[in-house]
């Protein structure tokens, strides 16, 4: 169906929401995007930006903008608890070349800051902050939204279809859609910002380096742009929100000096990000559906959660544009998302297991690794990296291709 003049709401202002709104807009949509915060604000350090998600991202003309805000590694170390390497996975160029986009790191902040600003620039996108509560009701003709903001103004408007993209612990989800709550599973992830001169000396300034431990691991690289390095620590916590001011590690690791050297960089500047996962029956009902965390959260182990959402968003578009009706459009991104999702979400959880190995199974794992070679991952995770969405854009005068 033609989406000029439809309007869409959309719940959260986050990667995969500003990313819908885009997608939608330069479709011919109207785009209501209704957030909570009072401004665009992404919690969190380092974020990575894998080739299928930066080409949904050239395609809206954010290429040069991603590029000038965040680093190309040349290849990704994995250390085992020695002063090398056990492989150095080729990144650069050769993503490029193999998956027709690069493979970028950056801060979470940066991204979101991209994704607003291009919002902010299209006249058919209304950003609406500090919504103190919202309440969505689904009907033959599309959806009634009740909006109350903070400053104590209130309205009601109607629209064509209403998105969650408002995260792990989504409203849409749980108390539009009568879905499950998120699942919080023993982990947390320890994130943090250095300045880059402290650490450089033990990892390379041009590269992402993972070292790992049992029940732990850790991952850092550069984010040239802000001059620092993101520090993101994973380990085993029973509870949520016991987790202090430390990264908890089990007794029996081992730190190698790269290790010690990066956790007194940090000192007490860690900050806790419990882990919680989503699994929900239904994405949609009526005219509601929901995108990114809201509708399939994973652990971060390969990844990919950023760029599931991103992908949610450009297939969403396309089956709306496509479909002859909103509830299909819903339908028919589902089926064509589900399945691959899960299987992300496998490959992440599979990673944790294998990062948090103990001795002897690290034996064989870290054999397994070595044996991979410098290349292995390319043809391992080309049905990540190489994925291809519909033809979501109808403004091809917009597409990036030349970063």
């Amino acid at each position: 169906m033609p989406l000029d003049g439809q309007t869409f709401f959309v719940a959260g202002a986050g990667i995969s929401g500003l990313t819908l709104a885009l997608s939608l807009a330069q479709r011919g949509a109207s785009v209501v995007v209704l957030e909570r915060a009072a401004a665009v604000s992404e919690f969190g350090a380092g974020l990575q930006v894998s080739p299928n998600a930066r080409k949904i991202l050239n395609r809206l003309g954010l290429g040069a903008a991603l590029t000038a805000r965040s680093l190309d590694p040349k290849g990704l170390d994995v250390f085992a608890g020695g002063s090398r390497p056990l492989v150095t996975m080729e990144m650069g160029v050769i993503m490029r070349e193999r998956f027709g986009a690069p493979y970028a790191v950056m801060h979470r902040a940066d991204l979101a800051d991209v994704l607003y600003k291009a919002c902010r620039r299209h006249a058919r996108i209304d950003l609406v902050f500090g919504v103190r509560s919202w309440d969505v009701v689904s009907h033959a003709r599309g959806v009634t939204v009740s909006i109350d903001e903070t400053d104590g103004q209130s309205r009601t408007s109607r629209g064509d279809a209403f998105i969650g993209a408002d995260g792990v612990h989504s409203k849409t989800r749980t108390a539009v859609l009568g879905g499950d709550a998120a699942r919080y599973g023993n982990r947390i992830a320890w994130r943090t910002l250095v300045p880059a001169d402290s650490i450089l000396s033990q990892i390379r300034p041009d590269s992402v380096s993972v070292l790992l431990g049992p029940n732990y691991h850790l991952v850092c690289y550069p984010l040239p742009h802000r001059r620092q390095v993101n520090l993101a620590l994973f380990s085993e916590h029973r509870q949520p929100d016991a987790a202090g001011t430390q990264p908890v590690l089990p007794k029996e690791a081992r730190r190698g000096a790269a290790t010690e050297v990066l956790l007194a960089a940090a000192g007490d500047s860690w900050t806790p990000w419990p882990l919680y996962t989503v699994s929900t029956p239904r994405w949609h009902d009526g005219n509601i559906a929901l995108v990114g965390d809201a509708a399939h959260a994973m652990v971060p182990f390969q990844a990919q959660g950023a760029a599931m959402g991103i992908e949610d968003a450009a297939v969403l578009a396309a089956a709306l544009e496509g479909a002859a009706d909103t509830e299909s459009a819903f339908s028919q991104y589902e089926l064509a998302r589900r399945e691959r999702v899960a299987r992300v979400a496998n490959t992440s959880l599979t990673n944790g297991r294998i990062f948090h190995m103990r001795w002897p199974l690290t034996l064989a794992r870290d054999l397994a690794i070595t044996l991979g070679g410098s290349r292995g991952h390319l043809s391992r995770l080309a049905w990540i990296y190489g994925y291809e969405v519909p033809d979501y854009t109808s403004a091809p005068a917009h597409e990036d291709r030349s970063r």
